[in-house]
């Protein structure tokens, strides 16, 4: 899919700052969705990001944000169940969806039993399945080249080594074209067995945010300069992309070497 928008990108001092802007900026699509067509979408992924969402959990967004008009997804997820402590499901749940007015019909997560089994291949297709789902129930339109679900609004992080979502350097998952969702069974980073949103369903999002904090280790900042100085594409991150707006959040750590 090729690139059509630049990337752009905010630095902050601290990661709190990184943390109000995030919550501005999520509640601000959320408002703008909700009004023109009546929900919104919206794309989470685990590491730090669940942590840096928590202003949300503050006023004036607690109170403001029209929670019952969520429908909340996962870009990757690791295979095991729910309640382990590995799940992005439990930790989304834990810090923040369980604190806020989401129907529990609009949150979509990795089927239970699948991920319970640990069945990476089965867990994918049935997460595909269920987006093809909502595609007919109208809750996700297509893609403009009618190809991939199209989100409003995907949070990403990125790994020290440049992944996004389940999507590793020196791994075939990136040029995964013909799945919405694909597998991976020997994961660098444990544990090994995930599923994850193929590149161009993450690119067909109306909105895609990154964002990265560097904690005390530079290879952050190594690999974030690599991406906007040169766009090393042997990065998957570099190959982020989104219909509308691609916004990178950095705080000063990880922007150190730009």
């Amino acid at each position: 899919m090729a690139e059509t928008t630049q990337r752009k990108r905010e630095v902050f001092a601290t990661k709190n700052e990184l943390s109000v802007a995030l919550a501005k900026y999520t509640a601000h699509l959320s408002a703008k969705f909700c009004k023109e067509k009546g929900i919104f979408t919206v794309v989470l992924s685990g590491g730090g990001l669940i942590d840096w969402l928590c202003k949300l959990l503050e006023s004036p967004y607690k109170d403001s944000v029209e929670w019952s008009k969520w429908h909340v997804f996962w870009v990757d997820e690791r295979v095991c169940s729910h309640e382990d402590q590995n799940s992005n499901y439990k930790l989304a749940m834990d810090g923040f969806i369980s604190k806020v007015g989401i129907p529990k019909e609009n949150i979509y997560a990795i089927d239970k039993q699948c991920a319970a089994n640990g069945n990476a291949k089965r867990c994918a297709t049935l997460y595909e399945e269920c987006l093809r789902n909502l595609v007919k129930e109208k809750i996700l339109p297509l893609s403009p080249n009618g190809q991939y679900p199209q989100f409003d609004l995907q949070l990403q992080g990125m790994g020290p080594d440049g992944h996004m979502a389940s999507l590793f350097p020196e791994r075939p998952q990136i040029n995964v074209t013909d799945k919405w969702v694909t597998y991976i069974t020997d994961s660098p980073k444990p544990p090994p067995e995930r599923i994850t949103f193929t590149l161009p369903v993450i690119n067909s999002s109306l909105y895609n945010l990154v964002a990265v904090c560097d904690d005390n280790t530079d290879q952050c900042a190594r690999s974030i300069a690599e991406i906007f100085k040169s766009n090393n594409l042997d990065l998957p991150a570099a190959h982020l992309t989104a219909q509308v707006e691609t916004m990178w959040y950095l705080d000063k750590a990880a922007a150190s070497l730009l």
